[in-house]
């Protein structure tokens, strides 16, 4: 895996090989940039983007307070998401395509994908579920257990690559984190373009805008990309935050603070 940590939006000749090695055997890329909350009335008006139009989203994770399952490159997940109901994902990263078995990759609800941003990219697999709006708030009130949320698929992908021991239901809800999502085709850019804000309790915000493109277009579509946004006055060269990572560090500090309250 190679990360975004540098200021650097150039991936050096061995990062290029790797990354077109993992492509090929990817069913889809997306194109990530994080930018600094500074930014965001810029952007705002640069791409006319209208907030009306965002749709309103809550994510939860499920990890222990130390974040031993993410630490084991495991992340277990829910989504309420207003006019679409619920949905859930197990996602392993890294992971080589080539080395994932058949039997999953035959699987519906199994996807192999690249996230690539300026200076890195990570290649992850995720076991997808569908459920109802209410279904992760139910979990998270105690009404229902967190292994309910999850199909028997995930079950089965999480328990062959959460560490040995830790089920579902011994993990903590951690958040709700709240989250705006905006797709649109701004003015001068022919494809979709996603942002998504996420406002974490402590009142700073992750902004990331990103597109998806096939493996083959990969290069071609982060360099129209990178254009555009440079020639609309947006940075992207700083360094990346990933909102998963920045969400799941905060709320494992808060539960690790209320246990320790609470004993």
């Amino acid at each position: 895996m190679t990360t975004a940590k540098n200021r650097s939006v150039r991936l050096s000749d061995e990062a290029i090989a790797e990354l077109l090695a993992l492509a090929k055997g990817a069913d889809s890329i997306e194109l990530k940039a994080s930018v600094c909350d500074s930014q965001v009335g810029h952007i705002v008006n640069a791409l006319e983007l209208d907030a009306l139009d965002a749709q309103v989203r809550q994510v939860f994770f499920f990890d222990t307070p130390d974040l031993r399952l993410n630490e084991a490159g495991v992340v277990a997940r829910a989504r309420r998401i207003q006019g679409k109901g619920g949905d859930t994902v197990v996602k392993l990263r890294p992971v080589v395509p080539d080395q994932l078995p058949e039997s999953l990759r035959m699987s519906p609800a199994f996807g192999i994908e690249v996230d690539a941003m300026p200076g890195g990219f990570v290649c992850s697999a995720s076991m997808k579920g569908k459920g109802g709006i209410n279904d992760a708030r139910e979990v998270a009130l105690g009404q229902r257990p967190i292994k309910k949320l999850f199909t028997k698929e995930q079950r089965a992908f999480f328990t062959e690559h959460a560490p040995e021991g830790l089920g579902l239901d011994d993990l903590s809800v951690l958040g709700p984190i709240f989250v705006l999502k905006l797709k649109s085709v701004p003015p001068g850019y022919e494809r979709p373009l996603v942002g998504e804000m996420w406002f974490y309790p402590d009142n700073t915000r992750i902004l990331e805008l990103s597109t998806k493109c096939l493996p083959s277009e990969t290069f071609q579509v982060a360099a129209e990309t990178i254009a555009y946004l440079s020639g609309k006055g947006v940075d992207v060269s700083g360094e990346q935050q990933t909102k998963t990572k920045t969400a799941l560090e905060y709320f494992a500090q808060q539960e690790a603070a209320r246990r320790i309250a609470s004993t």
